[in-house]
């Protein structure tokens, strides 16, 4: 599929995520002339983003768009007034592509007819392009769309195909949510080195180091997390004390179990 001003890729809601896309796009050297931005509250800094490259920005789908392509990046709690103002440039053969979360295939369907719709579920690394993608396709989805979106989402990070949208909701809560339980272990073991007696902002600077540059050796090493762990641990030594505290039975595990049950339960809910 190719964009064109005739057939636009139209990208709904350029917040956060929506914002990071479009720059690893033009990136890639995507035609801004194709490009569309619908999205009637948009910051300063995205009006320049988008000013500086020349596309076009439009508070509502204007009149006689026909996209190639439409991207859905705004909250779910408003999707169902924004959906009606799309379906005039919804056609047939017109990709529906979905990063919102809490909004299932049928919201689209009955929004937009039996069209090809991709539901996406990023996360917020790929605003330094380091995110994951899980997608799930359509039966209408082609094989020329999936290579198509692959590749559109490979600017921000990896990709995952999904082979049932159910798992969308799994997804959501270890990957989706996954970056905030990182930051929360990043601030807990700040907080920890703080009780220990480290002055706060040494506990705070170590620990962000620790956890950004513990990332970054799992993201090159071809190692598992679990030799990772081994390669550090030596027998009877300081970490080996710790983990037999965050390995124990009623460790890290079980609330780590239970933190994703319940992000899970809540995408549910927010889908209906």
């Amino acid at each position: 599929m190719r964009f064109s001003r005739e057939r636009p890729f139209v990208i709904v809601g350029a917040g956060k995520m929506g914002g990071a896309m479009l720059a690893g796009w033009l990136s890639r050297g995507i035609d801004a002339a194709s490009l569309l931005v619908v999205d009637p509250n948009p910051s300063d800094d995205l009006k320049a983003f988008l000013a500086q490259h020349g596309i076009v920005h439009a508070p509502v789908v204007p009149a006689g768009t026909r996209a190639a392509l439409v991207l859905i990046a705004v909250k779910p709690q408003i999707m169902g007034s924004v959906l009606p103002g799309l379906a005039p440039a919804v056609a047939p053969d017109t990709l529906v592509l979905s990063v919102a979360a809490g909004t299932p295939v049928r919201a689209f369907e009955a929004a937009f007819g039996p069209v090809p719709i991709i539901r996406a579920m990023p996360n917020t690394p790929a605003m330094v392009g380091r995110g994951v993608t899980a997608l799930f396709p359509t039966p209408a989805v082609s094989d020329p769309d999936r290579a198509m979106v692959a590749e559109l989402l490979s600017a921000v990070g990896s990709v995952e195909w999904l082979t049932s949208e159910d798992q969308i909701d799994l997804v959501t809560a270890v990957s989706g949510s996954g970056p905030a339980y990182v930051f929360l272990m990043a601030e807990c073991l700040a907080e920890a080195g703080r009780k220990a007696g480290l002055p706060a902002d040494l506990a705070a600077r170590l620990a962000e180091a620790t956890v950004s540059g513990a990332g970054e050796l799992l993201f090159r090493s071809d190692d598992t997390p679990a030799v990772l762990r081994q390669n550090v641990t030596s027998p009877n030594g300081t970490t080996a004390a710790a983990l037999s505290v965050l390995m124990a039975p009623d460790g890290l595990q079980p609330l780590m179990d239970a933190a994703v049950s319940a992000a899970a339960q809540r995408a549910r809910e927010l889908a209906g």
